[in-house]
């Protein structure tokens, strides 16, 4: 019968709302992010970058595996690094590189994108032989 977890065909990964919200939200830090002081490019600026676009890179590494659990490990790596840019965010908010307004928008696009990978996790293993 094949691999236990064995994935089914789907959608392309850009098709993935999820996908198209974590890739939409990298956007958004990379342009808050071109604000920051020079002198943290190495730093803060590097980190949070780093870890934004980690999470939709890891949805579609994920989603390219061949077994469902691989695809669940790879969401659940999207999901650690989607806390890190939440707590970048925090940071740099606090140090003032960082409107209040820009850090609450971009921290309620960090839960919506939390909310999905959830939901997606939840559904993905709901799937899976016991």
């Amino acid at each position: 019968m094949g691999e236990k977890g064995a994935r089914k065909e789907r959608l392309h990964w850009t098709k993935l709302d999820v996908w198209r919200h974590a890739h939409n939200l990298a956007l958004n830090v990379y342009s808050a992010t071109a604000a920051f002081p020079r002198e943290e490019i190495y730093g803060i600026t590097s980190q949070l970058r780093r870890a934004a676009s980690s999470v939709p890179a890891n949805i579609v590494e994920g989603h390219s595996r061949k077994t469902t659990r691989e695809y669940i490990h790879f969401l659940y790596n999207a999901r650690a690094s989607l806390e890190e840019v939440r707590y970048f965010l925090l940071l740099a908010k606090d140090l003032s590189f960082l409107p209040k307004e820009m850090w609450r928008d971009l921290e309620e696009k960090c839960g919506h994108v939390s909310r999905m990978l959830n939901g997606l996790i939840k559904s993905l293993k709901a799937n899976l032989p016991h």
